[in-house]
């Protein structure tokens, strides 16, 4: 899908230009461009990218064919941003997963060419809201470029609070009922802060290159409009880095729990068999030969008495076993 935008300075407006109109659009300095390109193939949009608006091969390549982090080039009469929207979701058997999508932007003083392969929530809010009220497109390229650039970055907001909720859950079922599938929520969860990160670090730069004022397509109102966004991005980072410590805090104690229940199995296990030690001892002393036809000597050890004595040895000795352990705290 291709779609257009173009707002003169006298306040009128067009949508969805044919591409032989863009050429006539842009010779307009005082009048603003938005070309979109939603997953359209590459033979569609190269010749429009080259030839109308002729922008370098290597960042039409850069934009249609190749997958990039963050990142912002200077080519002189425009700049190529890269951004990145995310979507975090759960799957049916509550396994976490991060999804990213690529957001190219040419932005030149009279326009902005926006080229995604998939549908972006942030573009069709920003594209809404144009249509609504034109004066988001009064205001320049480079406001509209800090629009699609704030709307990106607000989306970042309701996954990180999605994800610190997950971790909260995590961290009070921790002590109730440790599960491997636990781990593998903490495991998920980590990867996820991982990604994230990978995009958030490069994309605070690209904020901060645009709000430095390194490019003349950027006047100075629309830098502090950046300067904003990368403030948001400083604090999500740091927010995002706080979470990390928590997950690997709350992998810390589940290890322990899980070391702790594994000791007190085995403490278990090992009284159990302390308490049966001395009985085995017993058996295997006298053999359980009692009411056997034995020697003359030997009918004293075999006899009714003998056997109601082993009996009650048998019975007090765990008993006074486990009174001692008791009393050495071992239990």
């Amino acid at each position: 899908m291709i779609r257009s935008l173009y707002h003169t300075q006298d306040g009128q407006s067009r949508a969805n230009l044919a591409p032989e109109e863009f050429t006539q659009a842009l010779q307009d300095p005082s009048g603003l461009l938005w070309v979109d390109f939603e997953g359209e193939p590459p033979k569609v949009c190269e010749p429009i990218l080259r030839e109308i608006f002729g922008f370098h091969p290597l960042a039409v390549d850069d934009a249609l064919a190749e997958n990039h982090v963050p990142k912002v080039d200077d080519w002189g009469s425009y700049v190529y941003v890269v951004l990145h929207s995310i979507l975090f979701d759960t799957d049916e058997e509550n396994s976490e997963h991060m999804d990213t999508m690529e957001l190219d932007i040419f932005l030149g003083k009279n326009y902005v060419v926006t080229h995604h392969d998939y549908s972006i929530a942030a573009v069709g809010r920003v594209w809404g809201s144009c249509h609504r009220d034109e004066r988001h497109l009064q205001k320049g390229a480079d406001y509209l470029a800090y629009r699609l650039a704030d709307e990106l970055v607000a989306d970042y907001m309701p996954a990180v609070e999605q994800i610190e909720e997950l971790i909260d859950e995590i961290e009070d079922e921790v002590f109730d009922n440790p599960t491997s599938e636990m781990l593998e929520h903490i495991f998920g969860l980590k990867r996820v802060l991982l990604h994230l990160r990978r995009i958030m670090m490069p994309q605070r730069e690209v904020l901060n290159k645009l709000a430095r004022g390194d490019f003349p397509q950027i006047d100075s109102e629309a830098r502090a409009f950046f300067r904003d966004v990368y403030d948001h991005l400083v604090r999500l980072n740091d927010i995002i880095e706080s979470m990390r410590d928590l997950i690997s805090g709350t992998m810390d104690t589940y290890l322990s729990v899980i070391n702790n229940r594994m000791n007190d199995i085995m403490k278990t296990l090992t009284a159990i068999a302390t308490l049966f030690m001395p009985l085995s001892f017993i058996a295997g002393f006298f053999g359980m030969n009692f009411f056997q036809p034995v020697a003359e000597w030997m009918k004293a050890w075999t006899g009714t008495p003998a056997l109601v004595l082993t009996l009650l040895l048998m019975a007090v000795t765990p008993l006074g076993m486990l009174l001692w352990i008791k009393r050495r705290r071992w239990m």
